[in-house]
Parts: structure tokens; sequence; C-alpha cells
């Protein structure tokens, strides 16, 4: 394809880091690059290969695989690739295809060593480029305030389509998000023009309202970079606006990620979503535990580490979901499936059961019940397969207790909240770590904001759970030296998850209950408690360090366990660590155990 250099000049101004250049030498690098048409299908290159300079894509997409024809990524429009060889010995340490057919932009090897050295933000960009693992890590524990971009394109739902489409070709971009006095309605994309308007013959004159995807899919400044990328590739999405307090604030393309890449865990939920069956999907979570060690021995936190295996459980569940309905056919009323427990919480180790729970719309009958009965079962049984075994409790959406219409869970939680006996404490214990997994998920927010602040109100109920949440203590003596369980299967070990744990997470529900917190993930919830003013800044610090401490021992028992061919577990012999290791445990036990005392005594603040 013959490209002219006013139109590669134009088209490196919307590529960062060109577009920091001064326009001249824009000009003149333009001049330099040879554009070239690829096919679909074609391999552009081979690992070992020498490159012939940096590719960056100008249309289609192309898909680079590692040494053993893994995926490692799927590029797009102003994605570049082959930095990695060019910056070490010039060959290609990855194989490079066409996935359909597409204009590639070379940059001479010469050139692009000459950018390197002569400008910073090149030489600062491409720096950042590393190893497929690395890479992996880099997006885990990225925020999304950091990848998003903060000034997306806007228009009305008036806008015609023509209007959107030029606001697209001018800016550079391939999506338009529609907002209404500030609120987000939908997103536009050039795929949305192409396959209705063109293809569907639709008149220039058409409002983009109609062509838009409503109510898109959102996550929030704080999420992380692989909360992207999964939802990208389990839903076949490539741009997700960035909302906060419901407001538009920015946006995430596939391009943002091009070098934030959770290639590993991102892999498993690309393959659970194409699953068909529970048979399949079983072979992927198989390799959890693998990918558990990878993380552990990668250095990542704890709080990345059980994300990114809680993300692999709710793709699994929203895979099965999506099969009992192509199975039974569509729900007769709208649902929402929510997860408790360790998934609810998004904490996830390499020990987890099901929790989980089935709301139903209000105008369900009698008649459809057996459907979401069969849902119910279809969803567990795969979940089971998977190695999410049934709940001991059977706290699960199969127990027609735990699969009601709205009104009924209504009834529930101001039944729990008005008469707080051990049963309901311990149920609503559970239940506040309800997160919404599958379905409408309106269905739960009335209902979360209504039970938190009739909860709160009633200081009796407050008190109830406060003493629940005292229930679990840390396993320290009367020196406060560490106890260990005295007899049984786990004799002279730590119960690392209901004396460690498990602890810190009651005392995080109580003050997300105080604060009327809508978190239900332990550490952001002690952050939000920080922020409203229910825990002073120094006995948050003092909490999330113990807690850090606490859970990032319980994985490396796990990993050690797997290493060892052994079944992971929570129970820890002391005589495992060393002596700094069981000094600093002994001491976040304390800190613990004080922060409880704090609690009970009615000080929900440590100074």
């Amino acid at each position: 394809m013959a490209l002219s250099p006013d139109q590669i000049t134009r088209f490196l101004k919307s590529v960062h880091p060109y577009d920091a250049l001064p326009v001249e030498e824009l000009a003149d690098i333009a001049a330099r690059i040879e554009a070239r048409e690829i096919p679909k299908g074609t391999v552009i290159y081979r690992r070992g290969a020498q490159l012939p300079g940096l590719f960056i894509i100008y249309e289609g997409q192309i898909e680079i695989t590692d040494e053993n024809g893994a995926v490692v990524s799927h590029l797009g429009l102003r994605n570049s690739f082959g930095e990695r060889g060019l910056m070490r010995d010039g060959r290609a340490v990855t194989t490079a295809t066409a996935d359909a057919r597409s204009v590639l932009l070379i940059v001479p090897t010469d050139l692009f060593s000459d950018l390197l050295k002569r400008h910073v933000v090149i030489a600062k960009f491409f720096n950042r480029a590393r190893p497929a693992r690395p890479e992996q890590q880099s997006l885990a524990t990225t925020r999304v305030e950091t990848l998003m971009a903060r000034k997306p394109a806007t228009c009305t739902p008036e806008t015609t389509v023509q209007e959107a489409a030029r606001l697209m070709r001018d800016r550079g971009i391939s999506s338009v998000c529609i907002t209404e006095r500030g609120a987000l309605r939908g997103i536009a994309t050039v795929r949305d023009l192409s396959g209705k308007v063109v293809a569907g013959a639709l008149p220039p004159t058409t409002p983009v309202s109609q062509i838009m995807t409503p109510d898109p899919l959102t996550l929030s400044p704080g999420d992380i970079g692989s909360d992207v990328l999964h939802a990208m590739l389990e839903r076949g999405i490539g741009h997700i606006p960035i909302t906060e307090g419901g407001r538009l604030v920015g946006i995430v393309t596939q391009t943002d990620l091009t070098r934030f890449q959770a290639v590993s865990s991102a892999e498993l939920v690309s393959r659970i979503a194409q699953a068909e069956s529970a048979t399949e999907m079983a072979a992927v979570t198989a390799e959890i535990p693998n990918l558990l060690v990878q993380l552990v021995a990668a250095g990542n936190r704890h709080e990345i580490v059980t994300r990114l295996i809680t993300d692999i459980a709710d793709a699994a569940t929203r895979r099965l979901l999506a099969l009992a309905e192509q199975k039974l056919g569509p729900a007769p009323v709208p649902y929402l499936w929510l997860a408790c427990g360790s998934q609810g919480r998004q904490e996830q180790t390499g020990v987890s059961d099901q929790d989980n729970c089935l709301m139903l719309d209000d105008s369900v009958t009698d008649a459809d019940l057996p459907y979401f009965e069969a849902l119910a079962k279809f969803v567990s049984d795969g979940l089971d397969a998977c190695g999410y075994f049934y709940c001991p409790g059977d706290m699960m959406a199969t127990n027609p207790r735990w699969r009601q219409p709205v009104r009924v869970w209504r009834d529930y939680f101001n039944g729990w909240i008005a008469k707080p006996n051990p049963e309901a404490q311990m149920l609503a214990s559970v239940m506040f770590d309800l997160r919404p997994i599958g379905g409408r998920f309106d269905l739960f927010s009335d209902l979360q904001a209504e039970t938190l602040r009739a909860a709160r109100a009633n200081s009796i109920f407050v008190a109830h759970m406060i003493s629940n949440s005292l229930k679990h203590t840390p396993p320290l003596g009367l020196l406060r030296g560490i106890a260990t369980i005295r007899s049984g299967e786990h004799r002279n070990t730590l119960d690392l998850k209901h004396n460690g744990v498990v602890p810190v997470v009651d005392l995080g529900r109580v003050y997300s209950l105080q604060g009327e917190l809508t978190e239900v993930n332990t550490r952001a919830r002690l952050k939000s408690a920080e922020a409203a003013g229910v825990l002073s800044p120094s006995g948050a610090r003092d909490l999330l360090d113990a807690y850090d401490l606490i859970a990032e021992t319980r994985l490396n028992h796990q990993v050690k366990q797997i290493r060892n061919g052994d079944r992971p577990d929570n129970y820890l012999a002391p005589s495992e660590l060393s002596d700094f290791e069981r000094s600093h445990l002994r001491d976040a036990f304390v800190v613990v155990k004080t922060m409880q005392s704090a609690v009970g005594h009615g000080k929900g603040m440590l100074g």
C-alpha cells in the first residue's frame, strides 16, 4: 500500500512517543519509513530471524507468539512490535503473524537506533519493554488510573453517526463515548460504524444512540490493569470506559495495554471464556497451582496474586452461566449470581470452595423456579468439576434458601439485623462479602446500600457483629508467644486462615459496617476505613502491615507445598520458619490482637 510521507507524518502525530517529537523531525522520519501491505495469515517474521526494523501497525491486527507457540498478545492500531529483538542483537525473540489484512510501517534499524540515542522520550518508552513475564507483573501491579486516557472523546446521544465518525477520524481514535449531562450512556466504535452503519446502509443522519453499545462495561481508576485485560479477553471487546461516581473520567483500549500484558493469568481467562464444557475448563483451572507458584516467585504482593487467581474463578462462573443458558434457554426473568467468601472478597488462594447465591427478579413465578434450580445445579456442578468444591455449609445457589427473589433477600437481611442471634450473625457476616459475578447487577446495588444503612443504624446488631468478629483470635499464648494447635491432625501447627487471615477479615467487615463502606476486599476495606475516619492512619498502617505479613506467609507456605507435590493447605509448623520470621509473624499477631481489643472496647481507632 502506497502511503505518502504526509500521511505517515499525520499518523505518527497520533502515536506515542513520536507525538512528542518536533513536526519537522517527524517529516524526516516519515520520509525514511517503508509502508508494507501484509495479507491475512502472513508470517511477518519468525523467532530468530534478522529484523529489518521496528514495526508500527497502521491498519490491521498482529498476533505475537513465543517460542512455544503460546500467544503473547494481539496488537492493533498504533501498536509497535519487534523492539525487544532490536534492542538485543537485532534478531526476533517472538514470531509475528497477521491476524487480518494489515498495513505496517517499518522504521529501519539504523533510524530506530538513532532515535533511541537522540531522544530521551523514545529511549524511556522502549526501555520499558521487558520479557513476557516481568511485563505480566507490571500490568498486575499497575492501577487503571495510570493506564487510562484521561480525556476520552465524547458526544451526545443526538450526535449523528457521520459527526461521530468525523470526530474519531480527526482525533485518530477508534471509539467515542456517548454522555448525557456527564453520565455515560454508551460507547460507539469503528466496528459499530462499519458493521451497523455501512453494512446496514443506515443514513449518515442516524443518531449515534441507535448504533452505540448502551450501558457498557466500566471499571474504576482504582482497579488494576489485569482487570482491564481479563474483561477484554473474556468479552471480546477492545475499549473500556473508566468511571468514578458515575462520571466518565477516562478510557482504556487495547493499545494502552501493549506493554502491560498479564500473559499467564490472561491466557487462562481467555481459554476459559472459549471453553465449551466444564471438562474443558477443568483442564485450565488445573494449571492454577503452577500459576500461583509463578506469581509468588515473581515477587507479587499477596493482594495481586489472590486477585488474579480469583479472576479465573469469576471467568469460570460467567462461562458456566453462559453455557447453562445455551442448554436451558434464556432465563425467564432477570437474575444475579453472586459470590461470597474468599471469591466474593477476591482473596482466593490455592485452597478454595464455592460460596454463592442467586437473586431473582421479583417478577419470578413458581413456574420459573425449576429453571433456576437447573441453572444453579449446572453452574455449581461445573465449579466443582473445576476444583472449586462444594461448600461444606451448603452456602450455595443449589440450596433453595439461597436462591430467592430480591424481596426475600431483603427480608433475610432485615431479619438478621432486627434479631442478631448467633446464626444471624454468621449469615450476615457471610452475606456482607457478596459480590456480583454475572447477570443483572442492579438487582443488588440498592439492596446493598439499604442493608448497610440499616445495619449501621442498629447499635445492637453492630455490637453483635463486633462480638462475632472476636471469635477468631490470633494464635498467641499468655505471654504473647506463638501458640500452636494442641491436638488432632494439625497438632503443633498454626492455622493461618482461621487464626491468621480471618481475624483481619472480620475486623475489615466491622470497619466497613461502621463506615457504610461498599468495598468487599479486605485490604480495600482497611484503606477505605482509614479514608473515612473509621480507622486512624497509624492503626491502618499497622494493621495493613500485619495483614500483609500474615497473608504473604500463608501464600509462601502454600507455594512450598505445591512445589513439594503436596496439596496446599493453611497449616504451618512454626519450625519451618526462621527465628527472624517467627519473630515478625508474632509481632503481626500482636497487632491484630491489639486492634481486636480496641474494637471490643468500642475504640474503632488506634492512635
